[in-house]
């Protein structure tokens, strides 16, 4: 599998910018969570005066096997097709987001279980129409695994080369919360039954059932153990091409701007083979799933938002992108105490 040589900002600027937002004309500590973004922005780009350019979303569209048996969503497998073409019309949540904010989106085909016959603006990487039924065997194989990671990389530094020094990404695949669940409860070590929830809507017999479900799951595939096994029984291609994307960006040291439930299980991947990533991640909102929570207490994340969303897309990022643009803002613009006559006690 490719290796990411991903490196730790440098913290001997911290103080630098630390003393800089504390000398702003305001009170130390006024802007909570603002102040902390814009340091640990200014410390992943080596820099007093912080700048965001060409912010963009790679949505991350794939189909799982287990939609096919309709057991663990309510919607048809037929959506994630449809919910591309979407995405590429304008129609979807992320795409009222992304516009009003001015976010670049792309929208990738990872593995949709549908011949979009090179349709304009869809980026092709289709890895295969849709994963395995990991009731029965492995979502993938170990080559498609390990091309998912590499086609990941490959769009994050085709973003990078376009001039974006901050990503989000976002996903869209009927089931992915089943993967989302099993990859947490593997990789942290928790019981399957904490990591479920409603998904894209089920009832609450529908994810009593899931759970049943996906504990099958589990213990068909006991045995499974390290990582890199982990990801190609239970992932999906777009899981596991945002896991790669996350590692890619992470070197190339852009701001990774984290999502929800599906993408911090993408996350999960990346820490575990490259811990270092999560040095370069503002976690955008807590997710209405509530595996999510826990995902987010492993990460001992301090996310910008807790507004019940679950939609998915990459939407709380692109919601939560205008608070980080307010960190970077206020650090550069904001009149210090030396500039103004300000007292400061």
């Amino acid at each position: 599998m490719k290796t990411f040589k991903i490196q730790s900002p440098d913290k001997a600027i911290l103080e630098q910018l630390v003393h800089k937002v504390n000398n702003k004309t305001k009170p130390k500590g006024s802007l909570g969570m603002l102040e902390e973004i814009a340091i640990k922005i200014g410390v992943i780009q080596q820099t007093l005066s912080p700048k965001l350019s060409k912010p963009t979303i790679a949505l991350f569209a794939a189909d799982h096997g287990i939609a096919e048996e309709g057991v663990v969503n309510p919607n048809p497998q037929e959506v994630t097709w449809q919910m591309v073409y979407n995405f590429l019309s304008g129609g979807a949540g992320i795409n009222v987001f992304t516009k009003q904010h001015n976010i670049a989106l792309k929208v990738i085909d990872s593995g949709v279980k549908y011949d979009f016959k090179n349709l304009p603006g869809l980026i092709d990487e289709k890895i295969d129409l849709g994963t395995n039924n990991y009731l029965y065997q492995p979502a993938m194989t170990k080559e498609q695994s390990e091309k998912c990671i590499e086609k990941g990389a490959e769009i994050a530094t085709r973003i990078y080369s376009e001039g974006s020094n901050i990503i989000g990404f976002g996903e869209m695949g009927i089931g992915n919360t089943s993967s989302a669940s099993l990859l947490m409860s593997k990789l942290l070590g928790m019981p399957i039954e904490d990591c479920v929830g409603m998904g894209a809507g089920l009832d609450s017999d529908g994810v009593v059932n899931k759970k049943q479900v996906l504990r099958a799951v589990i213990e068909k595939h006991s045995s499974v153990s390290s990582t890199e096994e982990i990801l190609q029984t239970f992932g999906g291609f777009e899981i596991a091409m945002i896991a790669g994307a996350m590692l890619q960006a992470a070197e190339l040291k852009m701001v990774l701007l984290i999502d929800g439930f599906i993408i911090t299980s993408a996350l999960l991947v990346a820490l575990k083979l490259n811990p270092k990533v999560i040095d370069y991640c503002v976690f955008a909102h807590t997710s209405g799933e509530p595996g999510h929570q826990k995902i987010l207490d492993h990460f001992e994340a301090k996310p910008l938002l807790n507004l019940g969303l679950r939609l998915g897309e990459g939407t709380g990022a692109a919601i939560a992108f205008p608070l980080v643009q307010s960190a970077v803002s206020f650090i550069n613009e904001m009149a210090s105490f030396d500039d103004v006559n300000v007292a400061n006690k």
